[in-house]
């Protein structure tokens, strides 16, 4: 166990703990992180446990309890990885569709973090027992490109990168109909949906909505499907999934958001990510070929 403490200083004064807590030690940790530590009664002023919206005063006493990392009770897998680069930092992999990104509930086993456990000596901490060196998600049945850290300062600097939006990212879509419009941008708040919590969609009355941000532009028009690219100015849940679906052009495969037919997934594939390397500060970008059931699906022309 580890403790920090912090004064509140004059020009802190008044600020809400949890903002309190972020700028003083983001460096040092990440904001979710920071979000646990004051939800597990981690955080003390002047002794007593506060909530996130406790307004500090000069010269309170912070205290800020690290606990113990639970042990890891997953299971390193010999998962074949498609790895794009990897260096002592961070390691980019071109995921295969159908693979989750990390263990849930009582699935432990065939995810992407178990292989990475196999593949990876070390990986950042700070994803949670669960989610180690995880950063960004891609949903089970997208394909394509995605970064883990493999320390908690690359851990850190990349999730910065990404709430920034300096990360670049791109998409190629198939979408059901023709789309009319050679460029587009759908700019459409998301909340959970109330009667099914596994779904999202687009809501203009929930007090939890996240404002989100696609931008389109079409590649090239079949008789009845449109490859799309897209690229993210946010990074909702089921982002891209939910915005098409509520246009009138869900994406080719996608049960849960309305055009089932085509393919056995999604038809949603991460070909570009760009990112500053988190230690050399190098602009790196990479870009992966479509998977073959996307590709043929092109070459057919049509659903």
């Amino acid at each position: 166990m580890e403790e920090l403490e912090r004064t509140v200083e004059k020009k802190e004064d008044s600020k809400r703990l949890d903002k309190f807590l972020v700028e003083a030690l983001e460096k040092k940790f990440s904001r979710s992180f920071i979000k646990k530590l004051i939800d597990g009664n981690n955080v003390f002023v002047n002794g007593e446990s506060q909530n996130a919206h406790y307004k500090v005063s000069e010269g309170e006493k912070i205290k800020i309890v690290i606990p113990e990392a639970k042990p890891l009770e997953l299971k390193p897998e010999n998962i074949p990885l498609d790895i794009a680069y990897e260096d002592e930092d961070v390691v980019v992999i071109n995921k295969s569709p159908g693979i989750s990104m990390h263990p849930t509930g009582a699935y432990l086993t065939g995810t992407l973090v178990n292989g990475l456990l196999y593949h990876c000596k070390d990986l950042s901490g700070i994803g949670g027992v669960l989610r180690p060196g995880i950063v960004h998600r891609l949903d089970k049945d997208t394909s394509g490109l995605l970064v883990a850290a493999k320390n908690d300062l690359a851990h850190i600097n990349l999730s910065n990168q990404f709430r920034n939006r300096s990360v670049k990212r791109k998409y190629v879509a198939l979408v059901k109909g023709i789309v009319e419009h050679d460029n587009g941008r759908i700019e459409l708040p998301i909340a959970r949906r109330k009667k099914d919590i596994t779904k999202m969609g687009v809501s203009f009355v929930d007090e939890k909505k996240k404002n989100a941000i696609t931008t389109y532009k079409v590649l090239k028009r079949f008789g009845d499907f449109t490859v799309l690219e897209l690229s993210l100015q946010t990074g909702r849940t089921h982002q891209i999934r939910v915005h098409l679906s509520h246009i009138g052009h869900a994406l080719i495969g996608d049960k849960m958001y309305g055009s089932p037919k085509g393919l056995s997934r999604q038809a949603l594939h991460a070909k570009t990510l760009g990112f500053f390397h988190p230690t050399k500060k190098d602009f790196m970008e990479f870009t992966s070929e479509l998977p073959e059931d996307m590709q043929g699906l092109i070459n057919r022309g049509k659903i």
